[in-house]
């Protein structure tokens, strides 16, 4: 005989089951689509160093769209090797602030800005970009005072520098006539773009290392900050917030 207590029991039992499979439901759910969007929409990206000074800074948390220049297999975590090439190509504009996969060792995310497109001839004379033989304009527009931005204790020299096709953004001149400001021309490869950072002496582009990099190894291009915080604070850390969130540079677009 079986006994009422014993019916309640299994009932509980069958009701608290229940209630742990629904959870775990929901919870795989919210983690395919948060790798959804992280695979085809949006990805967050930190900045870790300096070499983008003054567009971006040490402590800026940024999203990333993901579907500007199509997929690869960097597109997705850990860039499994299932394909090659991109599937629905979109190829980077000159200008782009683009994420990509570091070709030496493609474990590694870099953010630079698309300099190069194939085919392009691209020098440093005497700390002025050349395109093509072109000089890229360039006109100084004064001195930026602040450790925040430019990482040093001393007025530094920012320039204005306007591409070809118009995109104009602000670079910083660290250290005058320095080994960075000449180098020798660089015919970039087809399929292959040339990567700067802003921060000309300060930054390991394709001036350097990083070398020309594939259209396969591009993540996305750098739409808007979301957040920010100085001092090498972390944003967990909510009780910095007030001295060390940069609230000027919250939902700022990327020029």
């Amino acid at each position: 005989m079986i006994e009422e207590n014993e019916i309640s029991t299994s009932k509980k039992n069958d009701k608290k089951s229940a209630g742990i499979g629904e959870t775990f439901s929901v919870i795989i759910q919210a983690l395919v689509l948060a790798l959804i969007i992280r695979t085809f929409l949006f990805q967050p990206f930190s900045i870790p160093s300096g070499s983008m000074r003054p567009t971006l800074l040490e402590g800026d948390y940024l999203f990333v769209t993901k579907w500007a220049y199509g997929y690869s297999r960097h597109s997705l975590p850990f860039s499994p090797n299932l394909f090659s090439g991109r599937i629905w190509s979109g190829a980077p504009e000159r200008g782009d602030v683009a994420v990509f996969k570091f070709p030496p060792n493609p474990q590694l995310d870099y953010i630079k800005r698309v300099i190069g497109l194939p085919g392009d001839r691209i020098q440093m004379r005497r700390g002025v970009l050349h395109i093509n033989g072109e000089a890229v304009k360039q006109d100084k527009i004064g001195q930026i005072d602040n450790p925040d931005i430019t990482e040093v204790n001393r007025p530094v020299d920012v320039y204005r520098e306007t591409l070809p096709n118009g995109v104009s953004y602000q670079t910083l001149d660290i250290t005058p006539n320095s080994i960075a400001d000449d180098t020798r021309e660089f015919v970039v490869p087809a399929g292959h773009y040339f990567m700067m950072g802003d921060n000309r002496d300060n930054s390991n582009d394709s001036r350097a290392a990083v070398g020309f990099v594939p259209l396969e190894n591009f993540v996305g291009r750098a739409n808007v900050i979301f957040f920010s915080i100085a001092g090498r604070a972390s944003p967990l850390e909510v009780w910095k917030w007030p001295t060390q969130m940069r609230i000027g540079r919250l939902l700022d677009f990327i020029e």
